[in-house]
């Protein structure tokens, strides 16, 4: 159990707690919800004792033990709100419910939602309650301060000569196949189009993608000029530069996070692979196609008229009503 510390000017009984598991993908959404809402906040980092976390969110009997003695007195300080996001939080959130917290979980639980004040739940996993508020993709922050922020903080983009095409590359999952041919298909062809149009190339990895394409990307694009890239680990993280500097952006249909921050940008956006992904990432990936948002990827990637997909401050404006939170 870790705890982020607060400034000595925040309240911390008037704060707001976020709880995951420490996995970058629930952090980022807990997060964008609560900035969105405008609250001064406390991280969590929930490491759960089995058996509880083995059963979670479902309350076996000792449950409030499960998150180690500092949880347990800390919860004396009920938060007026407590947000969570993936199933190890979701029993946090429903201990602190039961103790008069206003409790808001993200990602379906998978147990009744009526066990928490609000569910926040994709489209595509198919929840639906009095108390679930759905929205299509993934919470993030990215509006439009996000992006200028994130071009000021990485200047160098800027300088690269246009068009400037984000690669965003997630990896196989058990509803994507991306293997190693695919990738060269993919590298294939933005090599034939970057060198027609001699614009630049802007590449990052996930945490989800393979070592061997991690090693053929920089094999195939270390021969291109006007390349970047990175990996997890190589330092500060350069991906809100590639969102924020990208005159379109090129996307494995796999990741639903990096569609939904990609499409909350105001640039088209281009999913490679779509017929390698299917259950719930795919029927997101058919939502967005049939909005126009996205494209399916092609050897031209022709700029459209695009309208920002931006959830986020819709749910957090949703969230404030049901609770009756201050804007």
């Amino acid at each position: 159990m870790q705890r982020n510390n607060l400034s000595a000017k925040t309240n911390s009984t008037a704060a707001t707690w976020i709880l995951t598991d420490g996995h970058a993908g629930n952090q980022r959404q807990a997060n964008a919800l609560t900035q969105a809402l405008g609250r001064p906040a406390i991280d969590w980092t929930l490491s759960p004792r089995a058996p509880w976390r083995w059963a979670s969110p479902r309350r076996l009997p000792g449950a409030g033990q499960a998150f180690g003695p500092e949880f347990v007195r800390a919860r004396g300080s009920r938060p007026p709100l407590v947000i969570g996001c993936g199933r190890q939080a979701a029993l946090a959130t429903r201990l602190l419910r039961g103790d008069g917290c206003a409790a808001v979980q993200i990602l379906d639980p998978r147990i009744a939602p009526k066990h928490w004040d609000l569910i926040i739940a994709p489209e595509h996993d198919g929840l639906h309650g009095n108390n679930v508020v759905t929205l299509l993709g993934s919470l993030n922050p990215v509006d439009d301060l996000w992006l200028a922020g994130a071009r000021s903080a990485f200047p160098a983009f800027g300088a690269l000569p246009g068009p400037r095409t984000a690669l965003l590359l997630g990896g196989p999952s058990a509803h994507a196949k991306f293997d190693q041919a695919a990738f060269d298909v993919l590298a294939t062809q933005l090599q034939t189009l970057l060198e027609r149009e001699s614009g630049s190339l802007l590449a990052t990895t996930s945490r989800r993608t393979p070592v061997e394409i991690r090693a053929r990307l920089r094999q195939r694009l270390a021969r291109l000029p006007r390349v970047s890239w990175y990996e997890p680990g190589e330092g500060a993280n350069p991906y809100p530069g590639l969102l924020g500097w990208a005159d379109r952006i090129v996307c494995t249909a796999d990741s639903v996070n990096m569609l939904s921050e990609a499409a909350a940008t105001r640039v088209p956006v281009f999913a490679f692979g779509i017929e390698r992904v299917d259950g719930r990432p795919g029927r997101f990936v058919d939502s967005l196609l049939s909005l126009g948002r996205v494209r399916p990827f092609d050897q031209r990637l022709s700029a459209y008229p695009v309208t920002p997909l931006r959830e986020t401050a819709r749910v957090a404006q949703e969230v404030r009503q049901r609770l009756g939170l201050p804007d």
